[in-house]
């Protein structure tokens, strides 16, 4: 028999599935929290922390990744605060600085409201969300790639670079990575990255509703869905 916890998320009292993640449960409620490396029915990595949230025990706050948050009976939850916007608009912006070419990262930056971008834009392929070595480990077994290096040097690889026997050329890793669906007006040419936040009309609603999906686009293609409680 399926259990649950109760809980408060921006100070709705909510019915959670005991050992799902606070990520899952807000989404369930139909609370936005954007996200990029979650995926359903995956392990949860933390690796872009666009999904912080604050949890608030004894009058004061943390601020930690909701996909690999467990809930708990009594768990207070914020998920819009303005520190939390604040830092999530920083992270949002090294995301887009760093991939521009990536629809899915100017997706991103366009629902948490970034607006201008402060940082140099790169040409980087991988934002080492783990998106690929979790379909490739999880779900085929097969753990043919995964991180290699340290800091700067950090990437996504096969090991020793040598393609292994255990990999099913599934293209699964190809499939669950962001970095495949390209901006509406095609790559950017070197030198001309910027941030083209053309999709801002579809947030109009959040103005009056802030935290609320409002079932827009920016998430197709990468799993950023609704789920139903």
């Amino acid at each position: 028999m399926q259990q649950y916890v109760n809980m408060t998320i921006n100070g709705a009292k909510v019915r959670a599935e005991k050992n799902a993640t606070v990520l899952d449960t807000a989404l369930a409620y139909g609370v936005c929290i954007p996200h990029l490396c979650h995926m359903p029915n995956y392990t949860g990595f933390g690796g872009c922390r666009l999904c912080i949230v604050e949890v608030v025990k004894h009058g004061r706050a943390k601020v930690t990744a909701s996909c690999t948050l467990d809930v708990q009976e009594g768990m207070v939850v914020v998920t819009h605060s303005e520190k939390l916007l604040g830092l999530r608009r920083n992270i949002a912006e090294l995301l887009v600085a760093e991939a521009p070419n990536s629809k899915a990262m100017q997706c991103m930056a366009t629902r948490t409201g970034v607006r201008e971008v402060r940082y140099p834009f790169r040409r980087n392929d991988c934002v080492l969300c783990g998106r690929c070595v979790r379909v490739c480990g999880e779900m085929w077994q097969a753990n043919a790639i995964g991180f290699v290096g340290r800091g700067k040097d950090r990437r996504v690889d096969f090991p020793f670079g040598t393609k292994p026997t255990s990999c099913k050329m599934c293209l699964s890793c190809v499939d669950v990575c962001p970095m495949t669906i390209t901006p509406c007006d095609g790559p950017m040419k070197p030198g001309e990255e910027h941030f083209c936040g053309k999709c801002q009309s579809q947030l109009l609603a959040t103005e009056e509703m802030p935290g609320f999906c409002v079932q827009c686009e920016l998430g197709s293609g990468f799993f950023c869905t609704r789920a139903t409680p």
